[in-house]
């Protein structure tokens, strides 16, 4: 079209009066229609530096994050499409539009809710809406991972209004959520009227901000941090990830950059960093003296090397078991069973030996079990001791239900 702006100034000077005029409350098609009339697609990459500038000359954050949904529906048709995002799986980028993948599905699973929601009883369509926003609430990890993962990265290259601007618009999206359960969990009473208030004034508003959430950052964010981020940027990023943990989609494949080293840091301290999480020592020990049951793990040298300390031991354990050979921690009649339950252990034969006696009118279960690696490879036995007299005991059901409440 003869009409294009081709000059990267002018196209953004254009861009930036087009963005003040809805400001003013210019109406967004008309702006809009005239965008892409004049301007065509403009590059991802200007639009970002367009709000940059306007911040820079003084327009409020809080404005530009007010009317950020009007900029984003406003461009849409306009930014131009960006093929940058073809990245392997398990990189960062990969799994953010995989989750995006996730949210959308959700959304389309509310819309259907809403669609079909005079053929349901309100407590069961209720029900049902509390679920899938129980589902769309992960999107807190989603949006902490841009927040405190990438995030830093755009503003070491000085881009700081594009986040800012974003971040606003997470913790809107945040209480839009919380509105949600909480008119959700308000049961008592609950007409359709209700209902359809809530969906009209509450749900569908949310499942919009998070459509458009996953538009700006597919559109704008993702393909400005794919042509600026280095490789080694996206593996400190992805190393960092499951800390904070991921939304609606758990990522399979590793991810392992050629030439990029994962940095050796030395570990946080009192700190547990796993595979699925972490722990300082104290929730750790915390969490093992909590269990409601009693473990004690033997090494693949057969040395006693942990047990736990909770406050109602079926057998004593105490710290001079450390270190010593689980055989001289049994009486002697008993050691070769031992020995035949650990030959069986390393050789394979055998994954767990369980047993269970009656002492002093407790019902006790006694289990051991070979821990192994990924590969298979023998690391020790794990022994689980448990007093299960009351669970034996136990009839009919208690659900989560008819926990106690405030009012009773």
């Amino acid at each position: 079209m003869s009409e294009l702006i081709n000059n990267i100034e002018k196209r953004k000077q254009l861009l930036k009066h087009m963005i003040l005029q809805l400001h003013k409350g210019a109406d967004m098609e008309m702006v809009r229609q005239q965008l892409i009339e004049l301007l065509g697609q403009v590059p991802y990459g200007e639009v970002v530096e367009v709000e940059q500038e306007l911040i820079a000359e003084g327009l409020p954050q809080e404005e530009v994050i007010r009317l950020c949904d009007v900029h984003s529906k406003a461009l849409k048709g306009v930014v131009a499409e960006d093929e940058s995002q073809q990245v392997p799986p398990g990189h960062p980028v990969h799994t953010f539009v995989q989750e995006n993948r996730a949210l959308q599905l959700t959304i389309s699973e509310v819309e259907e809710l809403i669609k079909n929601k005079d053929s349901m009883a309100p407590a069961a369509l209720l029900q049902s809406l509390q679920a899938k926003f129980n589902a769309l609430s992960d999107v807190d990890k989603h949006y902490r991972r841009k927040e405190n993962l990438v995030f830093p990265y755009l503003e070491k290259l000085g881009i700081t209004g594009p986040p800012t601007v974003m971040w606003g618009k997470h913790d809107e999206i945040r209480e839009q959520l919380k509105a949600v359960h909480q008119a959700l969990s308000a049961t008592e009473n609950i007409t359709r009227d209700d209902i359809d208030s809530f969906i009209e004034f509450l749900i569908l508003p949310t499942l919009e901000a998070i459509e458009e959430m996953v538009y700006k950052e597919e559109k704008i964010l993702l393909p400005m941090c794919v042509e600026r981020f280095t490789v080694a940027d996206w593996f400190e990023i992805y190393n960092q990830s499951v800390e904070i943990g991921f939304c609606l989609y758990d990522p399979q494949d590793e991810w392992k950059p050629e030439g990029v080293e994962k940095p050796k840091e030395a570990p946080e301290a009192g700190k547990v960093q796993l595979p699925s999480g972490g722990f300082t020592v104290e929730e750790l020990t915390g969490v093992l003296n909590t269990l409601p049951i009693d473990i004690t793990f033997v090494d693949k040298n057969d040395r006693v090397k942990f047990f736990s300390q909770g406050s109602h031991r079926i057998f004593d354990r105490n710290r001079s078991i450390l270190n010593r050979t689980v055989q001289m921690c049994h009486p002697p009649s008993s050691v070769h069973i031992v020995d035949r339950i650990l030959e069986d252990f390393k050789s394979g034969k055998q994954d767990r030996a369980p047993f269970w006696i009656n002492m002093r009118g407790r019902f006790i279960h006694i289990e051991y079990f070979a821990v192994r690696n990924d590969q298979g490879d023998y690391l020790g036995t794990l022994e689980v001791s448990q007093d299960l007299t009351e669970l034996r005991a136990l009839q009919g059901e208690q659900r989560l239900l008819s926990y106690p409440t405030d009012k009773e």
